[in-house]
């Protein structure tokens, strides 16, 4: 079971997620049109703090082409996280980027809204190597960061409707990411929110080591 954590925003945390036992390390990358992106430059520092065999992302939630191959430009990251509401980067875009830079991994959320999410995370099966499901609330121009959960019975038709691997986000923690996996059945499982701590500055280490431990000990 992959544990992936957002947002990494230190050096030192990075190391420390880590060593609680995550293995995809991510940072949000931007020019700060977003709350809490770090530059390019930023994420580097962060990324080379990681130990080998950990997965660095970069997530853009851009919806300018120019921006993202940016950020895969100058982070060149491990996975490139596309984030972006679904109407802003389409899948031939997506296409594009995996030609650009044949040698990142691409992931894309797509937001669980109901039975039409199962047509949208089929669209992009065959181009990202990776699928992001999480809660999106319509209007937003990004997908995910709500600290809620969407329908997990809607994600787990998903899991089964393709061949990429998945990652299941959402409102997940310590206390509900055993059940979520019972059900869902994803690759892996990410959590952001929910393991920051109560001020939003930081991630808690408690929180990601119980995160860790809850979604590997079923």
């Amino acid at each position: 079971m992959i544990v992936q954590i957002y947002e990494v925003a230190t050096p030192e945390e990075a190391a420390a997620v880590v060593q609680a036992g995550v293995d995809h390390a991510g940072v949000l990358v931007g020019p700060g049109d977003f709350p809490r992106e770090l530059s390019c430059k930023q994420a580097v520092a962060i990324f080379a703090a990681l130990p080998a065999g950990a997965a660095r992302l970069a997530l853009s939630l851009s919806g300018d082409m120019g921006e993202l191959e940016r950020v895969a430009r100058e982070t060149a990251p491990d996975i490139l996280h596309v984030g972006a509401a679904l109407e802003r980067i389409s899948p031939q875009q997506v296409r594009g980027l995996k030609s650009a830079f044949p040698q990142i991994q691409i992931m894309r959320s797509i937001p669980v809204t109901g039975a039409e999410s199962i047509g949208w995370a089929q669209s992009y099966d065959a181009i990202a190597d990776w699928l992001l499901l999480d809660s999106h609330k319509p209007g937003d121009i990004q997908i995910g960061a709500q600290g809620f959960i969407h329908d997990w019975t809607t994600s787990a038709r998903i899991v089964r409707a393709v061949r990429a691997k998945v990652i299941l986000a959402g409102g997940l923690g310590p206390d509900n990411v055993a059940g979520a996996i019972v059900q869902v059945a994803p690759f892996g499982v990410d959590s952001k929110t929910r393991t920051d701590r109560d001020d939003g500055n930081g991630k808690d280490l408690d929180r990601v080591r119980a995160f860790v431990g809850r979604a590997r000990n079923l």
